[in-house]
């Protein structure tokens, strides 16, 4: 047997950086977010009654319509920049109180067991057999329309998906040696909880996290488009839809722009997502 064959040289990983763009694009999106007000060229709410509907490239008085007008004249690109605020605002903001609810109540029940898991469990199955669009359109329709009860209402309907992970993940993390010694050393519920439990299934909270991130904007834009989110003249990329629809065999980028956006974000949410499960998760490796 040859040297070569016996030691056999190891091969170099292919390079990879081609599944980093849909981090790019989040990246990109996020800093186009913050620097909003610097980036848009107009104001987002500024109307031009005498530029309605102009396609893309359009230079029309005072304005330049880089990405055409809608039907009171606005600029859409400088709607489209401001809208990726509200959807960015509102699902940080709600995956954020969704997770760490649901992640506390499954904890909580997970290892308390008795009453404590019946009760949070019980009431994890009938949140989880309402449709989350259903109950979050009636909850809006009650509450009213605006940012904070769009944040509240779809925090509302996804906190029993943490429960269920955090629930299932600790019923096995507290059998184990090191954590029921913590207990029986005098440790309290809390501090078993937070400095024991809590780190070893952040990883899969994560990854629940991230897929529920697109889905988030999702439920924004479909909240907005039903007229039930943020309100105008606010810009919203739901809304955008909802009001370009009327506009599509005449003015196609006033639903098609915003939509776009809206399908490329939620894509790559999807594929990062997919991939911080592939790196947390072994068996999907």
């Amino acid at each position: 047997m040859s040297v070569a064959a016996a030691n056999p040289v190891p091969r170099r990983r292919s390079c990879n950086l081609w599944r980093w763009w849909p981090v790019g694009i989040i990246a990109l999106v996020v800093l186009v977010a913050i620097f909003a007000p610097w980036l848009a060229p107009y104001d987002p709410n500024q109307q031009n009654l005498l530029g309605r509907l102009k396609p893309p490239g359009t230079v029309s008085r005072s304005f330049h319509y880089w990405l055409g007008s809608d039907e009171l004249g606005r600029d859409l690109l400088s709607r489209v920049i401001h809208g990726a605020r509200i959807s960015l605002i509102v699902a940080f903001a709600s995956v954020i109180l969704s997770g760490v609810v649901g992640t506390t109540l499954g904890m909580i029940a997970g290892y308390r067991r008795g009453w404590v898991e019946i009760a949070v469990m019980r009431v994890v199955d009938v949140f989880l057999s309402i449709p989350a669009i259903l109950l979050a359109i009636i909850t809006v329709a009650v509450l009213g329309p605006g940012i904070v009860n769009v944040i509240m209402v779809l925090a509302l309907t996804r906190w029993p998906r943490y429960a269920r992970i955090a629930y299932s993940q600790t019923l096995s993390v507290a059998n184990m040696p090191y954590v029921r010694l913590s207990a029986l050393m005098g440790a309290g519920a809390p501090r078993v909880l937070f400095r024991h439990v809590l780190p070893n299934i952040v990883g899969a909270v994560s990854v629940v996290a991230t897929l529920e991130f697109g889905l988030m904007i999702l439920f924004e834009a479909g909240l907005s488009f039903l007229g039930l989110g943020v309100q105008p003249p606010t810009a919203s990329w739901g809304a955008m839809l909802s009001t370009g629809r009327n506009y599509v065999a005449t003015a196609w980028w006033v639903a098609t722009l915003p939509g776009a956006c809206l399908f490329v974000l939620v894509l790559a949410v999807n594929l990062t997502g997919d991939a911080v499960r592939d790196r947390l998760d072994p068996r999907h490796r």
